[in-house]
């Protein structure tokens, strides 16, 4: 029988510190035998239990083997006395579980007055404790802290440090880290704004938040901003510029087969969001819409489900290999299928059997570009999107996704309905009773149809994918429930909304 891997819950203020919890995952989890022995835990990652409960968080920390707590100047959300990152702190220390523990920053004064006093709460408790710049600083000293906890306290045989030292590290996250000698200015602070939700911010303003999150730095001397290659890829005007890699290209051909005259084509080179948008849109325009009758209405259909064509582009987008500098993400669409190429395998220890089992974790090899596509709503790190295509397509009328490796692309393949559009399946929403349908605004028609796709939608998708106010999309939603065509699910942190149509 194989060993249980040990559970490492890592706690801190989620929204101030994200991209240091995704770092941390993603070093782990491509480290070859540190992912062989642990697993990190980050409660927001956690597939929901459907189960309820007042302090989810907490219940989720006592599944845990090993605490590690990162402390920056936010407190948090107090939902009672204490803020949640607090509380796990206590609760980790009744327990007796092993804490590890990582301050940002060496000013103390200019965190928050409750941080202080956690902080004082820590020192007056006992624990020692590692301060770091940024996560170059942080990645080797807890690395170095979890072997020491594995060796002493589990009594697990790791490697030292000196022998590792001679294999490959850092092997995820290499490129997306790279601190370029380029100006700040070639961000798309439009599409910034969106996605911070900054919107009548100024441009400093803005370039702060950017460097908060890790996708600009400032420079040396004081003066303006560098980008990050992970802000370039994201969010730069024109990231081919820098790596002429980085583009998409994007052809429509008449056949199934290549040929030398495609009937429509596209070369991406901008803004991630704006580059997904305007494949679908490609796509949209090059495939079919066949004209159906539903109850008294003709409803055009399309060829492909949008969720399946949106998966299968962020997917790419998120997991490519952005070291091969010699491939770039192509789109291809013939007669009879759409495919997806993009550079690079599968990370170990995802396999395409697995994939197509649906038997795995999930594993990113840029998880800080995977978790900015995340937080514009683009995709989810659940791993959830690769069954949410699958269902897509199924729902649709049309056979799972296919996947293949070959000269260097992983490639997924969506077959069409080909010559028989009969296939295709009338939308689940096109049922919906005509007096339900004429009382929604177009805007919520719009968040039914995700809902009615199979999505699990929360109030932050609704606020990025439409560009709306929290309040706004909450009066969306919940009218969207008193329609009898969503259900609310879970609390808290936890609330998502599911499609209920016919349920009533």
């Amino acid at each position: 029988m194989a060993k249980q891997k040990l559970r490492v819950f890592i706690s801190s203020v989620q929204k101030e510190l994200e991209v240091e919890r995704v770092f941390v995952s993603g070093m782990v989890s491509t480290d070859s035998e540190l992912s062989s022995l642990c697993d990190i835990v980050l409660f927001e990652k956690e597939p929901l239990s459907g189960k309820k409960a007042a302090k989810p968080y907490l219940r989720c920390l006592a599944g845990c083997d090993v605490y590690v707590l990162i402390l920056g100047r936010e407190y948090g959300e107090k939902g009672g006395l204490i803020s949640a990152t607090h509380e796990e702190y206590r609760f980790a220390q009744e327990k007796n579980m092993p804490i590890l523990i990582f301050i940002r920053g060496k000013h103390d004064l200019e965190r928050h007055k409750k941080t202080q006093d956690f902080f004082e709460e820590i020192k007056k408790d006992g624990h020692t404790y590692r301060r770091f710049h940024d996560r170059q600083d942080l990645g080797p000293e807890l690395k170095k802290s979890l072997i020491r906890v594995l060796q002493e306290i589990f009594h697990v045989p790791v490697k030292s440090l000196r022998q590792r030292n001679n294999t490959v590290e850092w092997k995820v996250s290499a490129f997306e880290q790279q601190e370029l000698n380029v100006s700040a200015n070639g961000i798309d602070l439009a599409v910034a704004s969106r996605w911070l939700q900054l919107t009548t911010a100024t441009n400093a303003q803005i370039m702060n938040h950017l460097r908060e999150k890790g996708l600009v730095r400032r420079n040396s001397e004081g003066s303006g901003f560098s980008a990050m290659a992970s802000g370039l890829i994201f969010l730069g005007k024109n990231p081919s510029l820098v790596f002429p890699h980085c583009k998409i290209l994007v052809d429509a051909y008449t056949g199934t087969e290549l040929d030398s005259t495609p009937k429509d084509q596209m070369t991406l080179s901008e803004p991630v969001p704006s580059m997904i948008e305007k494949i679908i849109d490609f796509i949209i325009r090059n495939t079919r819409h066949p004209i159906q009758v539903v109850g008294i209405r003709r409803v055009s259909l399309d060829e492909y489900p949008t969720t399946a064509l949106r998966e299968a582009v962020v997917n790419a987008i998120a997991h490519r290999n952005y070291d091969d500098a010699a491939r770039s993400i192509y789109v291809r669409l013939f007669f009879d299928r759409i495919e997806v190429l993009s550079p690079g395998d599968l990370m170990p220890p995802l396999t395409i059997a697995k994939l197509l089992k649906g038997t795995f974790n999930p594993c990113s090899r840029n998880p800080i570009l995977a978790q900015y596509l995340a937080q514009f709503g683009l995709m989810e790190q659940r791993g959830s999107g690769i069954l949410r295509m699958k269902k897509a397509m199924i729902d649709h009328g049309l056979n799972a996704p296919q996947y293949s490796y070959k000269d260097g692309f992983f490639t997924v393949t969506l077959k069409g309905p080909g010559a028989d559009l009969s296939r295709i399946q009338k939308p689940v929403l096109k049922e919906v009773p005509v007096g339900k349908e004429t009382v929604l605004s177009e805007r919520q028609k719009e968040i039914a149809r995700w809902l009615a796709e199979g999505e699990a939608i929360t109030n932050q998708i609704c606020q990025k994918r439409l560009r709306i106010s929290k309040v706004t999309a909450m009066n969306d939603l919940k009218e969207l429930v008193n329609a009898g065509l969503a259900e609310q699910t879970g609390k808290g942190r936890s609330v998502r909304y599911i499609y209920k149509a016919g349920k009533r």
